[in-house]
């Protein structure tokens, strides 16, 4: 597969392929990666802000700090989905959210800070609300594919030299394990709007000395407590359909199938889940015929594989760690 537009060209494309390797790289660096000016590397930027809805936020890796990760699917009564999806997207807790199965089902990713928040949410309001007619949870117990590992790294837009000479400095010292402290959450905060927000706005808004900044947040993405990530509009690039998939497989051949899915180009997101099927991956695709081709292809050859179920996505409604903004 390759990506293809009729707005955007190959260094755009490696521009955004550089921001997914490190996302608070300069632009200067990332110039000098690619072979192009900083102020060529910040005009691109900004086309790609403007015209592809380009990104770059911090998230938290809640499978590195040991945290519960859900997702949930809601079958809402006709034409409710769309409010109670933006109801969700209120809530700091979720992360994505998309309506599918023709706009009558919500899909939506959520990380409980607590196991408090964690009731509240799937024992409290969700069974409250009369708009939705079935809830179905499934826990996310292991990652093959997603997170801090972005799907353009599949398209090998920039070679491992390259890839290499841009990745984030390690910290000087022991890293240790991935936690986040309280005193972070000010740090989180601001990185979590953006995640290119320069040290003097770091500074300013955890009152730490701008050393420590940097000191802090060189060991939370060392360890993997934090990832900088990068969202835009596949479908600028020729990839405008994306659907979940939940797949049903023989306890042994989990493992087995959840390994093959991360290696699939098709494949943005993969994960080992506890709930009604035990695999659940999201695929992102040219449209329907290519869907079909890899669902009746490279999945259904996979040994072990008993059901999947396809949810086509109608609608992103929030990504990452805010609501999609319109474009």
């Amino acid at each position: 597969m390759e990506l293809r537009s009729d707005t955007f060209d190959e260094l755009d494309v490696r521009l955004l392929g550089a921001l997914e390797v490190n996302g608070r790289a300069s632009f200067s660096r990332i110039g000098a990666v690619l072979g192009v000016s900083d102020q060529t590397v910040a005009r691109r930027y900004r086309r790609l802000c403007a015209g592809a809805g380009l990104r770059v936020v911090g998230v938290r890796d809640a499978e590195a700090l040991g945290q519960d990760q859900w997702t949930l699917r809601l079958r809402c009564v006709p034409d409710s989905a769309q409010a109670v999806a933006e109801a969700l997207a209120k809530r700091p807790d979720t992360n994505w959210i998309g309506l599918a199965s023709g706009g009558t089902e919500i899909v939506f990713g959520t990380r409980p800070r607590s196991p408090g928040d964690r009731d509240d949410l799937l024992l409290g309001k969700l069974p409250r609300t009369p708009r939705v007619l079935e809830i179905r949870a499934h826990q996310m117990l292991h990652r093959f594919y997603g997170g801090p590992s972005g799907w353009l790294g599949k398209f090998r837009t920039l070679d491992p030299a390259e890839a290499d000479r841009l990745r984030p400095e390690p910290p000087p010292g022991p890293v240790g394990p991935a936690r986040v402290d309280p005193e972070d959450e000010a740090l989180l905060a601001v990185l979590e709007r953006d995640g290119r927000a320069t040290f003097p706005e770091l500074q300013r808004a955890t009152g730490r000395s701008e050393s420590a900044v940097k000191r802090r947040l060189a060991v939370l993405l060392a360890s993997g407590a934090l990832y900088i990530d990068v969202e835009y509009d596949c479908g600028v690039f020729g990839f405008p359909m994306s659907a979940a998939l939940w797949i049903t497989t023989t306890p042994a051949a989990m493992t087995a199938v959840g390994e093959a899915l991360a290696a699939h180009d098709e494949i943005a997101h993969a994960a080992a889940t506890a709930g009604p099927s035990n695999l659940m991956a999201t695929a992102v695709v040219r449209g329907s015929a290519h869907l079909y081709a890899y669902l009746s292809g490279p999945l259904a050859r996979l040994e072990g594989v008993q059901h999947v179920e396809t949810s086509p996505f109608t609608r992103h409604v929030k990504q990452l760690t805010y609501p999609r903004p319109p474009r």
